[in-house]
C-alpha cells in the first residue's frame, strides 16, 4: 500500500462526518411540504442525503452523525431503514441527531455550527480526532480522505471544500478567494464580481458546505461563538470568514478529490436546490454516459434497498406496447402498454395503456391513468393522475393547474390533482 494511502486510512478512521439535513429546500416548492431536502428522492432510488453519506462511507469514515430538523419524520425513518447497519464493536456508530433543546429548552437548531454545538457532548464522547461537516443536500461523489489527508498536511485551521464553477454562475455561491498556494484570503457571500482563481480568470472558487477541522479546536470556537449574542452561529456566515481573517483557513479543490465517470470525466457536483435543477439533474442520468455514474461498483451511493419485483413491460400491439428508451425504470413499475421516453420511474409506478410519458421524474407509487401524456413533469410520490390528463402541451393551462418553472417544468402533487374540475 501506497504511503499516502496508509496515511489515509489512519486519518479517515480519526474521523467523525456531521451531516446537517435539516435544511427545508423552499425552492423545491412543494416537494418539500412534508419531507426536508435531503429526504427528497433523487436517481430512481436514493434520495439525496444518501449522497453525503455514502461518501463519507466509502471514504473509511466509521463515525457518522446526522443532524435534523425541518420536518424530519421521512427522512428519519429513511435513515432508520436504510442506515442501521454500523457496528460499535467495529468501532462504528451513526447517530441521529434531531433538534432536541440539548443546549437550550427555548431553542431549536439556530443555524449550521449551532447544530454541532449542540452536540459536542455526543460527538466528543467518541473522540474523533477530526470532524468533517457535510451539507447533507448536494448531489456529488468524493473522497472525504483526500481533502482530510490534505488538511492534515497544511495544518490548516479549517479546510474548505470548492468546486469550480465559471465566474458568472459563481454569485448565487459563497465564494473563496484563494493566492496560488490556496489559502483563502477572503469569503464572499454571493459576490456581484466573483474574485477569479489564480490562472484562470473565468472561474471562481465556490463553497460546497464542506469543512475540516480538529475537533478540539473547532469545539472551541463553536463555544466561543455561542456566547456571540451578535452571531448568527452558521458557519457560512461566522465561523469560516472569522477563521479566514485568522489567516489559517485553506482551500480543497474537489477536483482533487472527485469520482469520475471515467477517466476524462469532469468532477460531478449538483446543487438541486430548484425544480429544474432538480429535474435537469435526474433526467441527465438517461444519457448514454451520464456525468453521474450511478453504476460504479467501487462507490456504490448506499440507500435503503427495498425488497421489490422487477420491473415488468407487457403488451406488444400498435399504438399498445409497453416500451421505454432512454429511460430508468426502477423495481416494481410495470409499464402496461404505455411509452416511455427520457424518463425516470422510481419504486412502484404504474403506467397504463395508451399513455406517453416523456421528459419526466415520476416519484414512489405514482399510477397513471389510461390515455395519460406528460411531458416536462416531475411527480410526486404516490400521486394518482386520472385518465385522459394532458400535461406539456399547453403552458397557460399547465400554469393554472399546476406548479409550472420558467423552463416550463411542471410540478404535479396529489393536492393540484384533487383541485382539479374534471
Amino acid at each position: 500500500m501506497p504511503p499516502s494511502a496508509t496515511l489515509r486510512g489512519l486519518v479517515t478512521r480519526q474521523a467523525m462526518a456531521i451531516v446537517l439535513a435539516g435544511g427545508r429546500g423552499s425552492r423545491l416548492m412543494e416537494l418539500t411540504d412534508s419531507r426536508a431536502k435531503p429526504a427528497v428522492y433523487f436517481g430512481g432510488k436514493t434520495r439525496i442525503v444518501d449522497f453525503a453519506l455514502s461518501n463519507a462511507l466509502n471514504s473509511g469514515i466509521p463515525r457518522i452523525g446526522v443532524a435534523t430538523q425541518y420536518k424530519s419524520h421521512s427522512l428519519i425513518r429513511h435513515l432508520q431503514h436504510g442506515w442501521s447497519f454500523f457496528r460499535p464493536e467495529r468501532n462504528e456508530s451513526f447517530d441521529i441527531l434531531p433538534a432536541s433543546q440539548r443546549i437550550s429548552e427555548e431553542s431549536w437548531y439556530l443555524g449550521t455550527a449551532d447544530a454541532v454545538h449542540q452536540n459536542l457532548d455526543i460527538i466528543e464522547s467518541y473522540r474523533p480526532k477530526y470532524i468533517v461537516v457535510l451539507a447533507g443536500d448536494h448531489i456529488y461523489k468524493q473522497d472525504y480522505g483526500v481533502m482530510l489527508e490534505e488538511h492534515c498536511e497544511f495544518g490548516s485551521s479549517v479546510t474548505v471544500g470548492c468546486v469550480e464553477v465559471p465566474r458568472a454562475e459563481a454569485t448565487a455561491f459563497g465564494v473563496m478567494h484563494v493566492d496560488e498556494q490556496d489559502r483563502i484570503l477572503h469569503f464572499l457571500e454571493k459576490p456581484a464580481d466573483p474574485p477569479a482563481m489564480p490562472g484562470h480568470p473565468d472561474l471562481a472558487l465556490a463553497s460546497m458546505g464542506i469543512y475540516v477541522f480538529e475537533t478540539s479546536f473547532l469545539a472551541d470556537i463553536l463555544r466561543e461563538d455561542a456566547a456571540d449574542p451578535n452571531s448568527s452561529h452558521d458557519f457560512g456566515k461566522d465561523i469560516v470568514p472569522k477563521l479566514v481573517r485568522d489567516g489559517n483557513a485553506r482551500a480543497h479543490h474537489l477536483s482533487k478529490s472527485a469520482l469520475r465517470s471515467g477517466p476524462t470525466g469532469e468532477p460531478y457536483w449538483r446543487d438541486v436546490g430548484t425544480l429544474d435543477a432538480f429535474f435537469t439533474a435526474n433526467l441527465d442520468l438517461t444519457n448514454t454516459v451520464p456525468e453521474l455514474d450511478l453504476y460504479d461498483r467501487e462507490w456504490p451511493i448506499w440507500t435503503y434497498a427495498e425488497m421489490t419485483a422487477p420491473a415488468k413491460f407487457v403488451h406488444d400491439e400498435d399504438g399498445r406496447r409497453g416500451e421505454a428508451v432512454s429511460s430508468l425504470v426502477s423495481g416494481d413499475c410495470i409499464v402496461s402498454g404505455a411509452g416511455l421516453r427520457h424518463s425516470l420511474l422510481f419504486t412502484g409506478v404504474r403506467v397504463n395503456s395508451f399513455s406517453t410519458i416523456e421528459n419526466a421524474v415520476l416519484m414512489p407509487r405514482v399510477q397513471v391513468g389510461r390515455s395519460v401524456q406528460l411531458r416536462n413533469v416531475i411527480v410526486d410520490s404516490r400521486v394518482i393522475i386520472p385518465e385522459g390528463l394532458v400535461v406539456g402541451e399547453d403552458p397557460e393551462e399547465d400554469a393554472r393547474r399546476f406548479r409550472r418553472t420558467e423552463n416550463g417544468v411542471c410540478l404535479i402533487t396529489q393536492k393540484m390533482i384533487d383541485a382539479l374540475d374534471l
